[in-house]
């Protein structure tokens, strides 16, 4: 992987976001949302070694422009998006360990990732979002802000669960936030929603008008409709 410093930032002490993209495309949702509302610039990019992927344009091939981000906003470190995630678990750990050593640069104290969590029970127009963390105190503290946590034992795989360990790992509190999704191969906009809502209580901080996400998931869902009426 290529690592690439653009500028040093002026930081003391932020919080970190830190999520790659994921089922439903929530992480990207999120991140995407966050950087655009907080008005954040770029400070370090990450280029893959190689393509995961090729991409078919009906006769001839591209291949991807893939990259991922560091941002920084006021007290914020704002990590990943982009369209996908390290093609190898030696390049996922890798790039893990980078934004551990982005977060100890700039004495990061909380990491919080975010994903899906994919449920078959029906969820509605407000699915719920779930929080882990890295220790058990943390956890008590999550649930007496009212906040659900994970409800069973479940693997959490690739970067939105992976960087946990990590921060773990390293002596750095980390939150994971999961919003319930039915369809994961759809763009889940009242999934990260949901997850922006739960994070704004968490962090106490306003991270923008949510409402283009209900107006982009009625969008969603009414195409989808559309087109499953179109095949009955």
């Amino acid at each position: 992987m290529k690592f690439s410093q653009i500028k040093e930032p002026d930081l003391q002490k932020p919080l970190m976001i830190a999520a790659m993209q994921d089922m439903g495309d929530v992480g990207s949702i999120v991140i995407d949302f966050i950087n655009e509302n907080l008005d954040t610039t770029v400070f370090r990019e990450v280029l893959p070694s190689y393509p995961a992927y090729v991409i078919d344009n009906g006769g001839y091939i591209d291949l991807p422009e893939e990259k991922w981000e560091y941002r920084s906003g006021k007290d914020t470190i704002v990590f990943g998006g982009g369209s996908g995630q390290p093609s190898s678990t030696e390049e996922l750990n890798v790039l893990c360990q980078d934004v551990i050593n982005i977060a100890k640069k700039y004495s990061t104290k909380f990491i919080y990732t975010l994903g899906g969590f994919h449920t078959k029970n029906p969820i509605g127009k407000e699915p719920k979002t779930f929080v882990t963390t890295t220790s058990l105190e943390m956890t008590d503290q999550v649930r007496k802000l009212g906040i659900e946590t994970t409800p069973e034992a479940s693997i959490i795989t690739g970067f939105n669960g992976l960087i946990l360990g990590f921060a773990k790992m390293n002596g750095i509190q980390g939150i994971g936030l999961y919003a319930e999704l039915n369809e994961p191969k759809l763009p889940q906009y009242r999934s990260a929603k949901s997850i922006l809502r739960t994070l704004e209580k968490m962090t106490y901080q306003k991270l923008g008008d949510t409402s283009e996400l209900d107006l982009m998931a009625d969008e969603v869902e009414s195409k989808t409709s559309g087109e499953q009426m179109d095949k009955s």
